[in-house]
């Protein structure tokens, strides 16, 4: 589960990270006052969104009117950006080409920045442990940095039996560059980060930039933060701040549902059973010449009612032109899924091609099913073949 930029910093405010003074507003009144509480004069406004690489997007409904991240010199620049931002789509590297609807900005003090530095948390996978991620090179180009020079990209690794100790603070200190009060400050910042990471159940946590100011203090300026779903049961506070994670209403009921859920700039619905199934079969879709129009995890599980709710919200997306339907039988059994796939399809009444492809425990007596059930139902043998059939029934009804 992710979360918005002005929860992530609150966050880590309430876990004892000293972050930067910021307030979140909905409308022009509400910057206003976010304005008043703050010591201006000038301040940064930043829209509220789930993508990266905002300082470095635009708006779709006016492309050259500037990016996602802005400074006011006072509070009727403030006002004006934020006029011009909120309720217009913000285009980035990581949104599709019609951006994200805008609904909040987060306006926090503009701070004098001495130094810009990268620091990340996250869960090792290779190792089995929790990783900084560090960088004395950070702020927006962080990824040009990886690719072209990652000798400057460092990681300590932490061993869960003894925890965070003061000798990874020193590393991560040594390793950003930082001397004097300013290299103490990160070995305090470092275990207050590593102490809310744990405590919360985080799988990501990256601050870009973390600055240095000019008054002598080290502050995240920015906050990206992730949470391990399986252990949202252990923080229903932390859970609740998911609710106001997205403004799209499919994948809000996707997520009431239990699916996972992401709408994408395509023509091809995808029900996949496992994320990785998924994203292999949005790939070789793409490799036969068509995009995906969304990503959707119905899990390893998946029961009836949560194959016709997939359906019902694969069919609410207008762009959708054909289904694809990839499922691996383990934990449910092929013949159920496809009795499933088949109520949902006589109850909706599916007015676009529709290809399946079932593999795994049961899978004559599932493609069976599909074949007797009198529905235009196209089965596949294998994944390419199911892309191949997909791709040549939206062409040829097109």
């Amino acid at each position: 589960m992710n979360i918005y930029e002005y929860q992530a910093m609150a966050l880590l405010g309430e876990r004892g990270v000293p972050v930067v003074p910021g307030h979140v507003a909905t409308t022009i009144e509400d910057a206003i006052t976010a304005a008043e509480k703050l010591s201006g004069p000038s301040y940064v406004i930043k829209s509220q969104i789930l993508a990266g690489g905002r300082g470095k997007g635009h708006f779709w409904e006016s492309p050259s009117d500037g990016g996602g991240v802005r400074i006011a010199r006072d509070v009727e620049s403030l006002k004006n950006h934020v006029t011009r931002m909120l309720g217009k789509h913000l285009v980035t590297a990581q949104t599709d080409k019609k951006g994200i609807l805008v609904e909040k900005v987060f306006i926090t003090e503009a701070i004098d920045i001495v130094s810009e530095y990268y620091l990340s948390l996250l869960v090792d996978r290779q190792t089995g442990r929790i990783t900084f991620v560090v960088s004395p090179e950070g702020g927006m180009d962080i990824e040009a940095v990886a690719r072209d020079k990652p000798e400057a990209i460092h990681r300590i690794s932490v061993d869960p039996a003894t925890g965070f100790q003061a000798h990874h603070g020193r590393a991560i200190g040594f390793a950003l560059g930082l001397k004097g009060d300013i290299f103490k400050q990160s070995i305090k910042l470092s275990a207050a980060l590593y102490k809310a990471f744990v405590e919360t159940d985080m799988s990501l946590l990256e601050i870009n930039p973390l600055v240095e100011t000019g008054d002598g203090k080290l502050l995240p300026a920015d906050a990206k933060v992730s949470f391990d779903d399986n252990a949202l049961f252990r923080h229903p506070d932390i859970a609740a701040l998911g609710e106001a994670g997205t403004s799209d209403p499919l994948e809000q009921e996707a997520k009431k549902s239990g699916l996972s859920y992401i709408k994408l700039d395509g023509s091809i619905g995808c029900m996949v059973n496992g994320a990785g199934l998924a994203m292999g079969t949005m790939d070789i879709i793409q490799l036969h010449g068509e995009m995906p129009a969304n990503f959707l995890d119905v899990g390893g599980g998946a029961s009836r009612e949560k194959v016709a709710t997939a359906f019902r919200i694969i069919l609410s997306d207008p762009s959708v032109k054909g289904i694809l339907i990839n499922i691996f039988g383990g934990i449910m059994r092929c013949d159920i899924l496809a009795e499933g796939i088949i109520a949902a399809a006589r109850e909706l009444d599916i007015n676009v091609p529709l290809v399946v492809r079932l593999e795994g425990n049961n899978v004559k007596e599932g493609k069976a099913a599909l074949v007797s059930s009198g529905l235009a139902i196209i089965t596949a043998n294998d994944l390419g073949d199911a892309a191949e059939k997909i791709v040549a029934a939206i062409q040829k009804a097109a």
